[in-house]
């Protein structure tokens, strides 16, 4: 019989190879840190949040992701829109550059808590609005409940967040049959064990109910997620949440998991109505294509 540990090694492999490939290419160039991008058209700290748009914008990446390469479509849409929009890196590894959002949600959710304060002493406003991609629509919940966030947050808006968890298109399941994979994906990519459907993070997290009081929750989904599955897991239940299926406004939007926070157009309109819901419009396929 195998060792199991050359058993755990290759599904290990296999859960993180699946992670990795859906990473975007431009990981492998960008830059780390969007702080010290001069020109790059948001973490500008000198930005003073106008009448329209009296909060700031902070965008909070996913798994794997960084401050720049999930939001060069997101980021210089709401900037040109007269945001004054911030990004972040957390979860950051040792010895692991450009990917982040690896460590411990717990601790990923200290760093957003800190980013959080900075960005509201810098522009003077008292509160923020933030909108996170996968792991980064979930991860700031986190914050809200357990770390003072509600007080400092209007709105969250999550895109293909992993809000109760997720199968990996039913990888996960396997990892019941193999003693200690679970151990080894703790040890070394915590992020991605926090985010298995009934890990102990998600179980604190949803316990008592998915919403803290005096925050806005929106949440945007496609039926074609193959990483936060199943993808209804993504939706929300509480007061003050709108849970939006981007098949439900454009059929014709076949955006996947990456898709959706990257260059989805339907996806970015309803940001921008979930951050300034009194000015909302419409979104459909026409209005948004036509």
């Amino acid at each position: 019989m195998l060792p199991w540990s050359r058993v755990l090694r290759p599904l290990a492999a296999l859960l993180l190879a699946a992670a990795v490939a859906l990473v975007p290419a431009t990981a492998a160039t960008a830059a780390p840190t969007a702080d010290a991008r001069p020109g790059s058209g948001w973490n500008d700290y000198t930005c003073k949040p106008s009448a329209a748009h009296p909060r700031p914008v902070v965008l909070v990446h996913g798994t794997f992701g960084n401050s720049v390469d999930n939001w060069l479509g997101l980021a210089p849409y709401l900037k040109n829109r007269g945001y004054c929009v911030f990004s972040l890196d957390y979860g950051q590894l040792p010895g692991v550059p450009l990917f982040h959002g690896l460590g411990p949600v717990e601790k990923s959710a200290e760093q957003l808590a800190a980013h959080v304060d900075k960005v509201l002493a810098a522009t003077g406003a008292t509160e923020t609005d933030l909108v996170g991609h996968s792991q980064g629509g979930m991860m700031p919940r986190y914050y809200l409940k357990f770390l003072g966030g509600a007080a400092e947050v209007n709105a969250l808006v999550g895109i293909a967040p992993s809000n109760h968890g997720t199968t990996l298109s039913g990888l996960t399941r396997l990892l019941p049959y193999f003693p200690g994979a679970e151990d080894l994906l703790n040890e070394h990519t915590p992020a991605l064990a926090d985010q298995v459907v009934g890990s102990d993070v998600l179980t604190r997290l949803n316990a008592g109910g998915d919403t803290v009081p005096g925050v806005r929750y929106t949440v945007l989904a496609t039926k074609y997620d193959e990483v936060v599955t199943p993808y209804r897991g993504q939706f929300l239940d509480g007061p003050g949440v709108r849970n939006v299926l981007l098949q439900d406004l454009c059929p014709l939007d076949l955006s996947e998991h990456l898709a959706i926070g990257l260059f989805d157009r339907i996806a970015f309109h309803e940001v921008t109505n979930a951050l300034d819901p009194a000015h909302a419009t419409p979104t459909t396929c026409a209005s948004v294509f036509g």
